[in-house]
């Protein structure tokens, strides 16, 4: 396969080991890689991880963060909210990785970023663009936390960031479950 596309077998081999490591990939032998399966409780147990760091992160990331980074996501997601027709979902993803980015490295710990970014890879089918519904919820969400951190406000940001993840799960759910097309 390697030779099919023209790259050596060593960096595929540490591709897999990586995408392995980040649980995307599960041996079912020793010598056999496959994608993983992302059952409810999957999603779940992210949404769980993710709502225990983050907010804990965006509290630390309030009094550190750049004021101009804060006001640029800020002019970024006007942008989207404010644009004719519908978003490109590489700008929706752009935009809300920048967003969670910019708060986990704000906290000082630079591994909240390394997990919360494995995390949302995870459950990426989890867009913008598969959710529509969440779509303006979430730009306003967003802006609320950056009105927290704007504000330098360490508690308005975490709570701004746990109600954001806990309707982000239960989007999630009401998806999964069909509750969201009744």
């Amino acid at each position: 396969m390697t030779a099919e596309i023209g790259v050596s077998r060593t960096p595929v081999r540490d591709a897999l080991i990586m995408l392995e490591n980040e649980g995307l990939l599960v041996r079912s032998a020793p010598r056999t890689l496959q994608v993983k399966h992302m059952d409810t409780r999957d999603y779940l147990d992210n949404i769980q991880i993710r709502q225990m760091l983050e907010p804990e992160a965006a509290r630390l990331a309030a009094t550190r963060l750049d004021l101009a980074d804060i006001e640029a996501i800020g002019i970024r997601i006007r942008a989207l909210i404010d644009a004719p027709g519908e978003p490109a979902r590489t700008e929706l993803r752009a935009t809300d990785e920048a967003l969670h980015k910019m708060i986990a490295m704000g906290s000082g710990n630079p591994q909240i970023w390394r997990i919360i970014q494995g995390l949302r890879l995870q459950t990426q089918i989890f867009d913008l663009k598969s959710l529509p519904n969440r779509r303006a919820a979430t730009f306003e969400e967003h802006l609320r936390i950056l009105e927290a951190l704007k504000a330098r406000d360490p508690e308005a940001a975490r709570a701004a960031t746990n109600t954001h993840l806990a309707n982000v799960r239960q989007s999630i759910l009401d998806h999964l479950t069909g509750a969201s097309q009744r």
